[in-house]
């Protein structure tokens, strides 16, 4: 695959030498937005604002890299608190003697990095970053398999890192050092009129819409039946006047299905509504593309529909998609939410009692083998483990045991307990009192940045086509961190505070259902398709032959686990396959 963003610097030049002509002249950067002069060069993908262009003494060149550019000799390394939008962005600045790199809040642009001291060498993709010996990272493969994704800032290659979601990295003579340029700061104590609310989400959601608008000949929005992608497909007719094209995918498989909610959503808003339903033999044709279009495994089982949904709106026309990806983030939808909080509700019982019980609730306790008495010590077991462990007691990995699924020779080189210092350091970046706030900021980074958004983003590439998220503006963002903690999550009801102030605009159908979105039945369909079985027992098999997985464990799982729990079982299938179709075209790597 191909950067959009790219470049090569000798550091020892740049940092060690005098400015010269000559040393401006040599550097060259790859992107999509790329400006110059006497001193500096910017690059950049995305399409961010920046506030300050507003200023017209010192208003720039036209185009975003000379506004960058502009402003970086204006704000130095406080540029990011004047760009908003989704942006990937690079600086080299020959008289400061320094490299600046940055990603947005929610890194709906990437950038990759690597550096030994001497060289410094980024791309928006971690695969094309060619400074390096593209050795895999044996503990990136067992992040994998516990997240279904790589975290920022591991990769899958030892040596480059990718920067997190609002993160810049700054090279000079000091060193180098990754800096979070956006602060997780939420406002717990306004408690602002819900009618004066209500209307500025409105026109907040009906503003960055109708700005995904400009300059594009037919935006199309996906549409889940969902009340994310519902409001924006709604907001997108509203603005138009006009029967908005919107894509949906169906799966003809009993409880994955909610193509009726799309439909009500569609026939609500009028929308020119578009179907395609999934089938096994779509899955036999794309799974190896869609893996291989990843810079890195990528395990997210949503990433097939999305693509076939971007295909299908490419086809039709569409120059641009709309996702509604970030509301669940932002204002509390996620039923996690609500189960935390009552497992929370445990911590507010007086210690003695606590120490009490918890006896009575180990593995070896005969209350449980009493049904009821065995839901209730389970309560138990689980609200005693603290967060944010408590968010991956059901790992799938943990749960079948590191050591049943994966060699001993490749577990020697890994550490169990990593994910879980990643996940405190992560949570720990949040203060917010509330626990609502804090989940969110959690969140942001592992189900948005690292998992939803490179799922969105992989499928309209493969697709050939733009995407923009409206729900994901700056200014919509601010406006959730000014909300009351209780607007989010009142009692346990999810978003109370997104649902009431879109009623009337959004069905009550749409309102009041549970939310699914593009779930994959990939384990039900492998029980039923032998050709599908065999693309995933090929690659099982070859994983086990690279020494990753046991064998004993491939033939379990395909053999026991997966008929009986299919669902279940059917994600493990899902990850392990997708792993090893990326490793096929990273043979050299592997």
């Amino acid at each position: 695959m191909k950067a959009r963003l790219s470049g090569h610097l000798d550091l020892t030049e740049l940092l060690g030498s005098a400015t010269s002509p000559e040393l401006m002249r040599s550097i060259a950067l790859q992107g999509e937005h790329v400006a110059r002069d006497d001193r500096a060069i910017c690059s950049l993908i995305g399409s961010p604002g920046y506030s300050a262009h507003s200023d017209a003494k010192t208003a720039p060149p036209a185009g975003l890299a000379a506004a960058m550019l502009s402003g970086w000799h204006k704000h130095g390394v406080d540029l990011t608190s004047h760009i908003s939008g989704g942006y990937a962005l690079v600086i080299v600045d020959t008289v400061r003697r320094s490299t600046f790199l940055a990603v947005d809040r929610f890194a709906i642009e990437t950038l990759c990095y690597f550096t030994d001291g001497k060289t410094l060498a980024f791309a928006d993709r971690a695969d094309c970053i060619a400074a390096h010996d593209q050795q895999l990272d044996p503990q990136a493969i067992f992040d994998y398999l516990y997240f279904h994704m790589i975290p920022a800032p591991r990769t899958i290659f030892r040596q480059v890192r990718r920067l997190p979601a609002a993160h810049a990295l700054l090279v000079d003579d000091q060193g180098v050092r990754e800096i979070r340029h956006w602060p997780l700061r939420f406002d717990e104590q306004r408690r602002p009129s819900f009618d004066a609310a209500r209307d500025s989400f409105r026109s907040l959601i009906r503003d960055s819409v109708a700005e995904q608008l400009a300059g594009q000949q037919r935006v199309g929005a996906f549409l889940s039946g969902g009340t994310d992608s519902s409001t924006v497909a709604g907001m997108l007719c509203q603005i138009t006047g006009a029967a908005a094209p919107v894509y949906s995918i169906g799966f003809d498989a009993e409880g994955y299905d909610e193509m009726e909610y799309a439909r009500i959503a569609a026939r609500h808003f009028g929308c020119e509504h578009h179907e395609y339903y999934v089938t096994p033999s779509d899955l036999l044709a794309s799974i190896p593309a869609v893996a291989q279009h990843h810079d890195q495994p990528f395990g997210n089982s949503s990433a097939l529909p999305a693509y076939y949904c971007a295909q299908v709106a490419k086809s039709d026309g569409c120059s641009r998609m709309l996702a509604g990806d970030g509301g669940d983030e932002l204002f509390g939808g996620n039923s996690r939410y609500a189960m935390q909080r009552l497992f929370e509700f445990y911590h507010s019982v007086p210690q003695a009692i606590r120490q009490a019980i918890e006896p009575m609730c180990a593995d070896g306790s005969p209350l449980r083998r009493i049904p009821g008495l065995k839901q209730a010590t389970g309560y138990v077991r689980h609200s005693r483990v603290t967060l944010p462990a408590r968010l991956q007691s059901f790992n799938l990995l943990m749960q079948l045991d590191p050591a049943q699924v994966l060699s001993a020779d490749f577990l020697t080189g890994i550490d169990v307990h990593e994910p879980a210092r990643h996940m405190q350091a992560t949570w720990d970046e949040c203060q917010a009192g509330s626990l609502i706030n804090r989940m969110l900021a959690y969140d942001w980074r592992y189900t948005l940045a690292d998992s939803d958004l490179p799922k969105v983003r992989g499928a309209v590439q493969m697709a050939g086509i733009a995407v923009a998220y409206p729900l994901l503006s700056d200014r919509l963002t601010d406006f959730s961190m000014t909300l009351p903690a209780d607007w989010k999550l009142r009692r346990f009801k999810l978003r109370w505070f997104f649902k009431e102030a879109l009623r009337g605009f959004l069905p009550d159908e749409i309102i009041n259902k549970k939310k699914k979105g593009f779930g994959l039945p990939f384990g039900v369909w492998t029980t039923r398709n032998p050709a599908l079985l065999e693309l995933a027992r090929d690659s099982l098999d070859t994983l086990a032959t690279r020494g990753i997985v046991r064998h004993d464990f491939v033939d379990r799982l395909l053999r026991e686990h997966l008929p009986q729990h299919p669902g279940y079982y059917g994600e493990m299938v899902w990850i392990l396959t997708m792993l090893e179709q990326w490793l096929r075209r990273n043979a050299n790597a592997a």
